[in-house]
């Protein structure tokens, strides 16, 4: 700002360079104070827990790096900043100059060994004492050693201007010789001298709690307080000021950690302020030479030696790079490609790791439909075709490669072998996706396409920022939109009431020389897909028919020649146990009396959870909906299909129901009611006996379709 002002006013009116200069700096400070207050107050301290910790860790090596170069320059009596040139090297080596810079780095090493062995605060303040104590020993011992002589020579600081009063500074403001239009021309100044606060206080506070170990920072009281200070620094015609790192975590480590010894602090930079800076003219160069080594080389091996074999290589890399453009470049800039280099890291690590929680066939994870044995035989199988790949966390550019990748293998290494019509992609763990990750499901289903495979999505809810994101991409909005149920659950059933189409033509052909059965039934669609190759040839198609074809034959004699002069309910009992119980006709003759017909109307409601059980069900026709709601498994329902039965858990266990189950269509049952089942018991013990094992069989087998 001085530059501005002095290119404004000019070199002839030193008055009012000096004026303005001092007030621009005391504004700067107010305004600094007001954007630290407002982002406090704004609890805007929380984004800092977004700044990763090795990039933390890198800003302290860059502090650690500055440190020591500032030593140097310090230490040897460079004319302006260290540079990294032939000339600076000369410098540094002369005869006169190796001594100045070498004794301090000497001293700062030897305290670092010292602090190894000995934990105790005031090793810092003793150590420099003493080497200030036998400093002037050896110039009161040798007589040639004089004060002015070591000054010259870059030993003791040169000794400041004596009697100028500590309020002289107030004696310069002068508001009548302020250069107004210069003033305002340092505004933009004044706004990048904020943002460089706000880029320090930010960073130092985190990372001296990291250093001192204190995990409990409140960033937004910190920026609270540095808001206050520097507006009443400015308002004091002062400048701009923030927690200085490397200062704090001297005095820290020295002991004092508590509000008294920031006082005592206080109290004795006061007294400093009020004695004059002619105390700074007999302190040896090589004491504050050796103090800045010290905190160089200390945070340096903080940030480059502790984290070595804890962090990753590319984070390790990244706290390196911090650290030398910090230090030979610019600390801003430094942060700013830490963050970058950060979010590169990120972007690679997170790649590694799979968007893909878990990859099923249908034949494991099926429905929850209750389906006759016949058809749970031919799903098993027929299943194989039905895919689904249950995504998770956030996808974006770097994870849905792998699942395009993913999905490429299924297509080309193993459809000749597993062949596959449906593919769905459960996305109810997904917690985001960003555009590339969009469009890329657009590609997906042109992949699919070639192969006349059906993508179906499932898991999330059309107006969810997930599904937004698939609509405005266009997914469902083109002529062949992508199909979408809002659960697995639903998406599984749709494909499988599919596949039993291939069941249902297989039953046809074998009507032609046998009447076939009456309880193979499949909630209807409003308008039932049919792929191409149901109508035409091919290896699915051939697939399906074969399992269809094993599926009944594998009933001998068939079922229909069996069962069908028989009266209901013995019909219905041979049809629904035939693949869980051996016993003849004879055998499930004798329950018939104990079963009561029962009707129910699209709607109705045969039992509400929580109630005591009371009955057990045959379903001859319709279809029956249960919802559960459990603790381990959530909110979810299941279908349940003419020739299965329904509540037989609840019932036999004598324990409440589980489950609410009404009729989604009219339905004709046999009841098993209480009373009945008692007087079954007693006159009909064994087949009491094999209904319960029945019942625990078929309970096993639908908790392992639940949870799959």
């Amino acid at each position: 700002m001085a530059f501005i002002i002095l290119a404004k006013v000019g070199d002839d009116k030193p008055d009012v360079v000096l004026a303005t200069t001092i007030l621009s700096f005391s504004i700067s400070a107010i305004l600094t104070g007001a954007v630290f207050f407002t982002m406090g107050f704004c609890k805007l301290g929380a984004l800092i827990g977004f700044f990763p910790r090795h990039i933390l860790i890198g800003c302290i090596g860059g502090v650690g790096y500055f440190l020591i170069a500032t030593a140097v320059e310090v230490s040897a009596r460079l004319d302006g900043n260290l540079e990294y040139d032939l000339t600076t090297l000369n410098k540094l080596f002369q005869a006169d100059t190796i001594p100045l810079w070498t004794i301090p780095l000497i001293l700062a090493i030897c305290l670092t060994l010292i602090k190894r062995q000995v934990k105790y605060s005031f090793v810092d303040a003793a150590y420099f004492l003493s080497i200030i104590g036998i400093f002037y020993f050896f110039v009161g011992a040798i007589d040639k050693l004089e004060l002015p002589d070591l000054r010259s020579k870059g030993w003791v600081f040169k000794a400041p201007d004596a009697g100028v009063p500590f309020f002289h500074f107030y004696t310069l403001y002068n508001f009548k010789a302020v250069d107004w239009k210069a003033l305002a021309d340092t505004i933009p100044t004044m706004l990048a001298l904020t943002f460089f606060g706000i880029i320090h206080v930010p960073i130092n506070v985190p990372a001296l709690g990291f250093s001192v170990g204190e995990d409990n920072v409140d960033v937004d009281r910190e920026l609270k307080a540095h808001g206050l200070s520097n507006a009443l620094s400015g308002l004091g015609g002062s400048v701009q000021n923030y927690l200085v790192y490397t200062n704090s975590v001297l005095f820290v480590r020295s002991g004092g950690d508590s509000r008294v010894a920031g006082v005592m602090l206080a109290a004795a930079t006061f007294g400093v302020l009020i004695s004059g800076p002619i105390i700074i003219g007999y302190i040896p160069i090589m004491v504050v030479g050796a103090l800045i080594f010290f905190l160089g080389i200390d945070l340096m091996m903080e940030a480059l030696v502790g984290p070595w074999g804890k962090v990753h290589r590319l984070e390790y890399l990244t706290i390196v790079i911090i650290v030398v453009t910090m230090g030979a470049w610019d600390f801003v800039i430094g942060i700013l490609i830490g963050i970058l280099l950060a979010c590169v890291s990120f972007v690679l690590q997170t790649s590694r790791v799979s968007a893909i929680r878990n990859s099923l066939p249908g034949s494991i994870a099926a429905s929850t439909v209750r389906r006759h044995p016949i058809q749970n035989r031919f799903l098993q199988e027929a299943g194989k075709q039905i895919y689904v790949l249950k995504l998770a966390g956030y996808l974006f550019f770097g994870t849905i490669v792998g699942v395009e990748k993913q999905i490429r293998a299924l297509l080309h290494e193993k459809f000749d072998q597993e062949p596959i019509r449906f593919l769905i992609l459960d996305l109810q763990n997904v917690v985001g996706i960003d555009f590339s990750a969009a469009e890329a499901f657009t590609r997906i289903k042109r992949i699919l396409d070639v192969r006349s495979v059906t993508l179906i999505i499932s898991g999330i809810p059309m107006t969810g920022e997930v599904g937004t994101a698939l609509w405005n991409i266009g997914l469902f909005k083109a002529e062949d939109p992508v199909e979408f149920f809002e659960t697995l659950n639903s998406a599984l059933e749709h494909c499988e009431n599919d596949l039993l189409l291939s069941l249902y033509q297989e039953k046809r052909f074998l009507a032609v020389s046998n009447r076939s059965p009456t309880f193979l039934d499949v909630p209807k669609q409003d308008e039932p897909i049919f792929s191409n190759d149901v109508i035409y040839s091919s290896p699915r198609r051939q697939e399906l028919q074969q399992v269809a074809t094993t599926a009944f034959r594998e009933q001998k004699p068939m079922p229909h020649t069996r069962w069908q002069g028989y009266q209901q309910p013995l019909q219905l009992l041979l049809q629904t146990f035939s693949t869980v119980s051996d016993k003849p006709e004879e055998f499930w003759y004798r329950a018939v009396p104990f079963f009561e017909r029962r009707k129910f109307a699209s709607g109705c409601i045969l039992y509400r959870r929580e109630e005591m059980a009371d009955g057990f069900f045959l379903l001859e026709s319709g279809i029956l909906k249960a919802e559960y709601m459990l603790p381990q498994l959530g909110k979810f329902s299941e279908l349940i299909v003419e020739g299965t039965t329904c509540g037989e858990l609840p019932f036999f266990s004598g324990t409440k129901r589980t489950s609410t189950t009404r009729a989604e269509r009219d339905c004709v049952t046999w009841m098993l009611n209480q009373s009945r089942w008692e007087e079954l018991q007693r006159s009909q013990a064994d087949v009491a006996q094999e209904l319960l094992r029945i019942s625990l069989k078929l309970t096993s087998e639908r908790m392992d379709s639940i949870t799959k």
